[in-house]
């Protein structure tokens, strides 16, 4: 591990020194929102966002739609992979969780190559939060600061970034920081006092409980009102899920040409929340019923992945989008847990 501090100046110039070698996926305004784009310039990358419309780690790794191979109706197939190498830079600590959580999803049981091909080809700049979004309860979900996952971290130390190496990639990506110099207790014990405000800052949305309890406070709760309560203003629009960073679930569908001769198959992404989302074979739908589906987004965030992954992090990073895409306003998490919690008690 090696820590340096660069001037933002300096930085710059070694931002637009990546942007000449190859692709750099940065943070953007858009209005008075922001996404991560394909940057042109140094210019372009705002480190200061507060959060994303849309997470980093599906947008570049499982993208909305792609073709998964090609094939002749009569003949062979072509896997098609995308190749090319990129950097992703300025990603939060609570979207950086969420790409590791789906790092493990994807490559244990049936190793998604596809995924994996994109993961393995990106180098991992992370950027601790300058300016908490209005929705974010990621000090609740245990994501505030990233503690792995990252070829290296920046951290905003007013006319100048610390800069941490979390792997070898990003040992030699440091090493093109020009400027760069070991950075001194002083700056260190600054970067705390940020790692430790932003305990408190990024938690607009508080738990009562340690979000390592949700499990077993689920345990207890499949036939609480609180689903078919919230469920009654829920139009099934599946943004919750859309904006979700921890959201995986795909659908996969083969499109065969006019002249059925050659077709390609695709996934897409899809969510639990859409009516016909558990719809199979015969017209059976196992989760017809909103509050069911409902239910199984917030068991799935704080029981079912947890438990599948052996892990005490929830499949909620707090980013607070879903906070913010729900029309209705009953997708918020910390809501319903709280409810639970003073309802059921903690044990």
């Amino acid at each position: 591990m090696t820590v340096k501090k660069i001037n933002k100046d300096a930085f710059k110039q070694f931002v637009d020194g990546l942007i000449k070698q190859q692709k750099v996926m940065g943070p953007c305004a858009q209005g008075d929102r922001f996404e991560f784009e394909q940057l042109q310039s140094s210019g372009q990358l705002r480190l200061d966002y507060d959060v994303t419309l849309r997470p980093p780690n599906r947008k570049y790794f499982l993208p909305p739609v792609e073709t998964l191979l090609t094939y002749e109706v009569k003949g062979g197939y072509q896997s098609v992979y995308d190749d090319a190498e990129f950097i992703l830079l300025g990603i939060h600590p609570y979207d950086l969780a969420a790409l590791n959580q789906m790092d493990q999803i994807f490559s244990q049981d049936n190793y998604d190559s596809h995924y994996m091909k994109r993961r393995l080809n990106a180098t991992i700049i992370a950027c601790d939060v300058v300016m908490p979004s209005k929705d974010v309860f990621a000090a609740s979900m245990g994501t505030a600061t990233a503690k792995n996952g990252f070829d290296v971290l920046l951290t905003d130390i007013g006319d100048s970034y610390i800069m941490e190496t979390g792997s070898p990639k990003g040992e030699k990506l440091l090493e093109k920081a020009k400027g760069a110099v070991d950075a001194t207790a002083g700056d260190l014990e600054e970067r705390q006092k940020i790692w430790k405000a932003n305990q408190s800052r990024l938690n607009n949305h508080k738990l009562k409980c340690d979000c390592s309890y949700l499990p077993e406070l689920l345990e207890g709760a499949y036939t609480h009102p609180v689903w078919e309560e919230k469920a009654k203003t829920c139009f099934s629009c599946g943004s919750c899920n859309q904006v979700c960073p921890t959201c995986y679930c795909f659908n996969v569908q083969d499109d065969v040409n006019w002249d059925f001769a050659k077709g390609k198959r695709q996934r897409a992404w899809d969510g639990c929340l859409l009516d016909g989302f558990t719809k199979v074979a015969g017209e059976h739908e196992f989760r017809k019923k909103r509050e069911d589906r409902f239910r199984h987004r917030l068991y799935r965030k704080g029981k079912y992945v947890p438990e599948k992954l052996g892990s005490q992090t929830p499949a909620c990073v707090g980013c607070g989008r879903c906070v913010h895409a729900c029309l209705p306003d009953i997708a918020n998490p910390v809501n319903i847990y709280n409810r639970l919690v003073d309802d059921l008690g903690l044990k």
